[in-house]
């Protein structure tokens, strides 16, 4: 009996010894999977004023997510963790101060605008974590943290080559403007025109202003209309720029109007108002850049529509990412901010990407202009 006991215990021992190695292969496994995981914080606008926009920005981020994780770009697989900004800055910060203290995430993608921007970026510079935005233009932004990081073409940029395209080819002296008081990147804008004026010697008007929100542009047009200039230039959000055109064509202003970033969905949402309008724009859906063929027949066949200038940022993003952390091959700060300044070239449906000193995005800008309902290059 005492040999038969001895032996029992000496099997059981084993046994156990077994399970303990299984279990910790298990443990093992599941630390590798997670350790293969980056999770990455997205903030963008899902109400409020701009919620249209930010559904069609999430739209893009998702199908990036999924062709990313799918052909494993990153060497890990992307988590994204959606935060609403209620298209305040207010609820930007907000959301950064949720992700990064709660959530413990090292990347945010976002805020949307530049008012955000500029609210929200202070907290990724003061927190050290890396945060990328799809879609702020405004002037300045990249250079409060070298932890921060922009897609969208800069109005210092896309400005003076708009301008000079149009303005060699219109030869207009005489210009009115309409800018969004309460929007970062439109009053920005605003002041990037007037500079190119002076540097011009072009007689302007005197701005007229309106805020994010309104309806009502007719008083600000009767007055452009009455200064006769030769274009008019708009500095607007998505959602007061198809009001805007379809009232100054009412009101019978017939001259070349010059808007920020118009996109089809405003087009279309304009109809006949927005013919012959001009914008300045890096991306069309017919480019014939690396992969954006492939991009506009899959976000279509998935969405049921083609995509805009938005959701494609929004989708380009990700894939810049997506390099930078497989470069990095590291998801600490530090070595994804390293590895996003050091995008060079980078083939992206933009074309080719690179980031310079300030983390802002560099690529070849376009002019294009409404004809027969759809944006195409100005010419």
């Amino acid at each position: 009996m005492k040999t038969f006991t001895f032996i029992i215990a000496i099997a059981t021992i084993i046994v156990g010894l077994s399970a303990c190695e299984q279990v910790t292969e298990v443990i093992q496994s599941s630390t590798k999977d997670q350790s293969n995981e980056i999770t990455i914080g997205v903030v963008l606008p899902l109400t409020g004023h701009l919620a249209d926009a930010g559904k069609l920005m999430k739209q893009g981020y998702d199908l990036a997510l999924d062709e990313v994780n799918t052909a494993q770009l990153a060497n890990a697989q992307l988590k994204f963790i959606y935060e609403d900004s209620t298209t305040t800055p207010e609820g930007a910060v907000e959301d950064f101060n949720k992700l990064i203290h709660q959530d413990g995430v090292s990347v945010i993608i976002g805020p949307a605008t530049s008012s955000a921007t500029a609210a929200a970026f202070p907290v990724a510079r003061d927190n050290q974590i890396v945060a990328i935005s799809s879609t702020s233009g405004a002037r300045g932004l990249g250079a409060i943290s070298d932890y921060v990081f922009r897609v969208p073409l800069t109005t210092d940029v896309v400005t003076p080559i708009g301008f000079n395209a149009t303005h060699a080819k219109l030869g207009y002296q005489r210009v009115a403007t309409l800018y969004d008081k309460k929007d970062v990147f439109s009053s920005d804008r605003e002041d990037a025109l007037q500079q190119a004026f002076t540097e011009y010697n072009i007689e302007a008007l005197t701005p007229e202003t309106f805020q994010s929100g309104d309806t009502d542009f007719s008083e600000q047009l009767t007055r452009i209309k009455e200064g006769n200039p030769d274009v008019v230039f708009v500095s607007a959000l998505p959602p007061e720029k198809p009001g805007i055109l379809i009232q100054a064509r009412e009101l019978g202003i017939s001259v070349p109007i010059i808007i920020t970033s118009l996109t089809d969905v405003e087009v279309q949402a304009a109809g006949d108002a927005a013919e012959g309008a001009i914008t300045f724009i890096g991306w069309l859906p017919t480019d014939d850049t690396p992969g954006n063929q492939a991009f506009v027949q899959k976000y279509t066949d998935t969405f049921g529509m083609e995509p805009n200038a938005f959701a494609t940022a929004s989708y380009t993003t990700v894939y810049i990412l997506a390099e930078a952390i497989k470069n990095a091959n590291a998801t600490d700060a530090t070595a994804i901010r390293d590895a996003l300044a050091n995008i060079k070239d980078f083939d992206t449906v933009f074309g080719k990407f690179s980031f310079n000193a300030d983390g802002d995005a560099v690529y070849e800008p376009k002019v294009l202009i409404v004809q027969d309902g759809t944006l195409q290059p100005f010419e």
